[in-house]
Formats: structure tokens, sequence, C-alpha cells
């Protein structure tokens, strides 16, 4: 089964943030294709990002390396150190454990599809240096800088 029928791979509309947070990754879609090819030590996303829309919450992993490579469109790169545009065939890696926060935004007017690729940890904690948003693999959820977990979706 080594070839992969993207079509019928599901897509995954948003993100799993709580609330305010999960509105500017709400129009973010993936493909798992790792997930379909049943790969375990390490992920494979094919991601559409519409015009106006975040990746993600600005971020970085303690245990997680992660990649992306444009497919097409535009994408502007933000990290602690400021901006930076990616066109097609364009990458960029962000190590385990550097504490550099990142996401891409589009803001162009064509959809931009990329690559995500990244391990997977068993043990893996996100920071999110912009907002009172920490996540811990080892308990499964998002909670405030403070440890108190936010509220389950409904």
């Amino acid at each position: 089964m080594p070839r992969i029928d993207v079509s019928q791979v599901p897509e995954r509309k948003g993100s799993g943030y709580p609330s305010p947070f999960a509105a500017t990754a709400g129009a973010r879609i993936r493909r798992a294709l790792g997930d379909a090819g049943g790969l375990t030590d390490f992920g494979v996303n094919l991601t559409r990002l519409p015009p106006g829309a975040w990746s993600s919450q600005r971020h970085w992993h303690t245990d997680e390396d992660e990649f992306v490579y444009v497919l097409s469109g535009e994408l502007v790169l933000v990290t602690d150190t400021g901006e930076q545009l990616l066109a097609a065939n364009d990458c960029a890696a962000f190590p385990k454990n550097r504490v550099d926060g990142h996401h891409l935004i589009n803001r162009g007017t064509q959809m931009a599809v990329y690559l995500e690729i990244g391990s997977r940890s068993e043990r893996d904690c996100c920071h999110y240096p912009d907002i009172d948003l920490y996540w811990d693999s080892a308990v499964d959820v998002y909670a405030h800088k403070d440890g108190s977990p936010y509220p389950n979706k409904v």
C-alpha cells in the first residue's frame, strides 16, 4: 500500500485550540498523509491555508522537530526574529527545544499549500509565547500558563 490516494484522506478543518485562540487557525485544512500511510515515527500533513488564515498560534516544541515545505502560494513566516516571505519551493525548519515561536500567515490573495513534517515524540510540551496557552502531551489538555486547564470543547 505504498501509494496514498490523497483524495481519500479525510480533511480536518480548524484547530484544537480553546476559545478564543481557535479562530485564527479555524480555516486551516489538513490531510494527515503520514497517518494514512501508517507512519508512526513522524507525521506528514498536506495543509491548505486560505487568504487571511494562520497555520497555528505562534509556538515552539520541547521535543518535536518541525519542517515545512511550500508547494504553492505565499506565506509569511513569523518568528521571534521577525518575518520572512516563503513562496513555492521554499522551506523552513524548527529544531526541537529551540525557543523561537513560529507560525505561518497567508497574507496573499491565493490559497497556499504546504507540507508539514514533524517528529512524534511521546513526551512533548508546546509553548505559546504570545498568549496564555500551554500544552503538555502527558495530559493532552490545553492549559493556561499557570497550569489551570481550559474548559473542554463542547
